[in-house]
């Protein structure tokens, strides 16, 4: 299998000090709630996290609204959700990527209506040719083209999330 790089482990690592060292400046002096959108979320959650100064606490949920294939069915379905409480704590979602807004619309909602003192959205990655609905994306790492992208925990059918850095796959 071949991969043409859009994004180095080394750019990568550089945009997740950046977005960490401003989300740490945004709440300084509070706890953020980071919530990662499973699967495709945690590589980038972890070294986010890690980047952070500020106290962070963490949970996960999972949804779905692509299957088995490489488009979106449009329809979003809660797979897993919180283990805690959102009342009152400052959240940050952290998402895979931006895409066509229609995940990310329905977990703002639903997350919204659980009351948070705060509700933001980091994603790994953008792509704001796609966006059907538009959402607010609080900090972004990266804006790629509408390429089907992989690594750095984005898959294709399960595969391809340990790479340490972004690639279309080139058949």
């Amino acid at each position: 299998m071949a991969f043409e790089t859009l994004l180095t482990e080394e750019q990568i690592a550089e945009r997740v000090k950046e977005i960490g060292q401003e989300i740490s400046a945004d709440y300084a002096g509070r706890t953020v709630h980071l919530i990662c959108v499973l699967k495709g979320a945690y590589t980038f959650l972890a070294d986010l996290a890690r980047a952070m100064s500020v106290p962070v606490t963490i949970d996960f949920l999972a949804v779905s609204s692509y299957g088995k294939g490489k488009t979106s069915s449009g329809e979003v379905q809660l797979t897993k959700d919180l283990d805690v409480s959102l009342s009152g704590r400052d959240v940050i979602v952290v998402e895979d990527i931006a895409d066509t807004g229609i995940t990310l619309s329905y977990l703002l909602a639903m997350l919204e209506s659980r009351q948070p003192k705060s509700l933001k959205v980091a994603a790994f990655l953008s792509k704001p040719s796609r966006r059907e609905v538009e959402v607010p994306v609080d900090y972004v790492g990266f804006e790629v083209p509408d390429r089907f992208v992989v690594g750095y925990g984005l898959d294709d059918d399960q595969r391809y999330r340990e790479l340490p850095y972004v690639a279309v796959v080139v058949d």
